[in-house]
């Protein structure tokens, strides 16, 4: 989910990087970008990787 998140800033920092423009004083393509980096560090350290069905993934599977 960060990752797609990641993307979408990814998109809007190309775009305002594009176009030369500023949200607002201190907000820039460059900041988009940042942000967008962030959330994919996050995402490789597994913050919001929880499955959805209560987390039970290959991890929590007990051997028989």
């Amino acid at each position: 989910m960060l990752a797609i998140v990641a993307a979408i800033i990814f998109g809007l920092g190309f775009l305002l990087d594009l176009l030369g423009a500023r949200i607002a004083p201190g907000i820039s393509g460059t900041t988009f970008m940042l942000l967008g980096l962030t959330l994919l560090a996050l995402h490789q350290g597994g913050v919001g990787t929880a499955g959805v069905r209560g987390g039970g993934g290959w991890r929590t599977r007990t051997r028989r």
